[in-house]
């Protein structure tokens, strides 16, 4: 099993969204954005902004004497951390629901399906080798 970090929040996810898309990311501008979408308090971006540091998913530091956040991972690593999360946690650790999903309500292109046909074949291979061994 993979580490966890603490779970977020829809707020702390949101916030957390944001500043990947736009990292280094003023503690202004992050107000701005959440004000505007969900009419959230500066005091409430600065405590959600603080507990994802504290979380470890964000760190702080001054650029210019201004407050600057950004995310301590990758916005690759972050979205398969909340897939891991979903598939752990929604799904209690089986893809099966999701693959029924892709099936049914998914139009995947060229290049997904060959995406998943690689995967599925990388899978086989450890498959293989894991009943050889």
């Amino acid at each position: 099993m993979r580490s966890k970090r603490k779970p977020l929040g829809r707020v702390e996810l949101e916030v957390l969204q944001f500043v990947v898309e736009r990292n280094p990311i003023r503690v202004k501008d992050v107000v701005a954005h959440m004000a505007e979408i969900s009419g959230q308090a500066r005091t409430t971006i600065l405590t959600v902004l603080e507990r994802l540091r504290e979380k470890k998913y964000l760190k702080r530091r001054k650029i210019d004497g201004v407050n600057h956040y950004a995310p301590t991972i990758n916005k690759t690593e972050f979205v398969q951390e909340l897939v891991g999360d979903f598939v752990d946690d929604v799904l209690q650790g089986s893809v099966s629901p999701f693959v029924a999903y892709l099936d049914k309500h998914t139009q995947l292109s060229s290049e997904e399906c060959e995406q998943l046909k690689k995967l599925v074949s990388k899978l086989d291979s450890k498959r293989m080798k894991s009943n050889n061994d």
